[in-house]
């Protein structure tokens, strides 16, 4: 749940009715049916010589809401005061106290980025207006503690029972990683991995999640298959880049999560491009459009192209993120744009309120 507001200039109560008329008719990619048709406008009133609207969204999109402000003052000079509150329902039913929705961040092979791409998705999904925790399932080679700044720091337990999630940024995060040294290796064989994972999942105290953003290690393995079978995943998203090699790995995934009846929410294409800092010129250094094809070739979507960028990694070395560093800044935006995508997908996909589909079946592997 959250509120949050959105402002410009006072406007006078007369407008009302253009008001309602432009959130009658509002359409985006976050909304392909309508503002209208999946919320509900609960009051519209004045206050401080403010018109304020009360909107109830079915899904965090923060982002979205302020372009709805903003292009309502450019067409109508009218300035407005949005207050906003979510109320999102489990897509899939399960007994994990705290979270309501679990999305599994996946890709064929590793090198893709798809840790830094979990991470700062997971910020991006915060900044929306969402709570958000992560889980590094990377038993073998945990990352996540590294890129929210947190290695090094061991967990603690309230009632001797539940393992207490440490804390970066406002979110709450899990990893193997918090148990055991850096440098140390894990040396375990599958079936132990896999018990490993879940615990981490079943025996920590998550706090209220809208989402839990699972982290999955490279490829198709035990964690993958347990993921797929024991664990109320609502959907997958799969991480990729460009270049064939990649794309053949991801394909692979795909195929996986068809096979075990995990739905796909979509395809994120990593270092898509590079953007010379000198000259501005747009280079494909690992080919163009790959993600978009298999994305095509699954019945799925692509959710967005995230650059090549030196500042990502940078920020990701020293334990923070772009979308909190530089929050106005085109990759932060392009992030919270690929996050709004998420939410809206899952919520459009899977969501019997949803007016795009009907009665969705998600099988559950026994």
């Amino acid at each position: 749940m959250f509120s949050k507001l959105f402002s410009s200039k006072s406007p006078s109560d007369e407008h009302s009715k253009t008001i309602r008329d432009f959130y009658q008719t509002y359409q985006s990619d976050i909304f392909p049916k309508g503002i209208a048709a999946v919320t509900e406008l609960t009051k519209l009133s004045v206050k401080n010589s403010n018109i304020v609207l009360s909107i109830t969204v079915p899904f965090p999109c923060l982002g979205e809401l302020a372009i709805f402000a903003e292009q309502l003052l450019a067409k109508h000079e009218i300035s407005v005061l949005i207050d906003a509150e979510v109320k999102m329902i489990k897509v899939k039913e399960h007994a994990i106290e705290g979270i309501t929705n679990i999305i599994a961040i996946s890709s064929g092979k590793g090198g893709v980025g798809k840790s830094t791409t979990a991470v700062n998705l997971a910020y991006a999904l915060q900044e929306e207006g969402a709570n958000v925790g992560i889980l590094d399932a990377d038993i073998y080679g945990p990352s996540i503690p590294k890129m929210l700044g947190l290695a090094g720091q061991r967990l603690s337990s309230i009632d001797g029972k539940k393992m207490q999630p440490l804390e970066s940024g406002g979110l709450a995060a899990m990893s193997i990683g918090f148990l055991t040294d850096e440098n140390d290796a894990t040396i375990w064989r599958g079936p132990m991995a896999s018990r490993a994972f879940g615990q981490l999942l079943n025996e920590t105290a998550w706090p209220d999640l809208d989402y839990l953003i699972v982290d999955m290690p490279p490829g198709t393995g035990d964690i993958q298959l347990t993921l797929a079978q024991q664990v109320p995943v609502a959907a997958a998203i799969v991480i990729t880049t460009p270049q064939d090699i990649a794309l053949n790995d991801a394909v692979k995934g795909l195929a996986m999560f068809k096979e075990v009846n995990v739905p796909v929410l979509g395809i994120i294409e990593n270092m898509s491009y590079h953007i010379c800092k000198n000259c501005g010129d747009k280079s494909h250094l690992f080919g163009q459009n790959g993600g978009e094809k298999i994305a095509n070739q699954f019945n799925s979507q692509l959710l967005g192209q995230l650059p090549l960028d030196i500042s990502i990694c940078e920020s990701a070395e020293q334990g923070n993120s772009q979308v909190l560093e530089n929050s106005t800044g085109e990759v932060a935006l392009q992030y919270r744009r690929i996050a709004a995508k998420v939410a809206s997908g899952l919520f459009h996909q899977f969501d019997k309120r949803s007016p795009l589909t009907s009665e969705i079946l998600i099988k559950t592997v026994d």
